[in-house]
């Protein structure tokens, strides 16, 4: 592949995956949910059971104190609770409420929604052939931001 190629394919990456987070924020919005993008990588976090504030930051990629700021946000708008951590008496495990899963939830709708217009332009066979061979080459790890 030419330089010039892989750099158009990068953009097209990096364009479609802007777009996604876009119109799954604003599915989110329009389910009738107050957020911004960062919201959905940390809840793709908290859905495993819960973390602390050091090990959201971790997932996210950013300090504790920016973690914490989020979580603090997060908290006032009903999204996720501090509880006592069962393991760790000094720590706090933040857990989604009812509202933070209904948020998730709606995300997932949102996802569905895009992908399936991917189908309208692409149609099924090759949007699973998309999405075998993206999972290939798609890093393991967090899903994170980028800041």
């Amino acid at each position: 592949m030419q330089n010039s190629e892989a750099l158009a394919l990068s953009a097209a990456l990096l364009a479609t995956a802007g777009e996604l987070t876009r119109r799954i924020d604003d599915g989110v919005v329009a389910r009738g949910f107050e957020g911004r993008p960062s919201y959905g990588f940390a809840f793709t976090r908290l859905a495993r059971g819960g973390a602390t504030v050091t090990e959201l930051g971790v997932h996210l990629g950013v300090t504790k104190q920016a973690a914490s700021q989020l979580v603090d946000e997060l908290v006032r708008k009903g999204y996720v609770e501090r509880l006592p951590h069962p393991g760790d008496a000094r720590a706090r495990l933040i857990v989604l409420t009812e509202r933070g899963w209904e948020c998730t939830r709606a995300a997932e709708e949102a996802a569905a929604e895009a992908v399936r217009a991917w189908a309208d332009v692409l149609g099924e066979d090759q949007l699973g052939a998309l999405c075998a061979q993206l999972t290939r080459i798609a890093p393991s790890g967090p899903i994170r931001p980028v800041w």
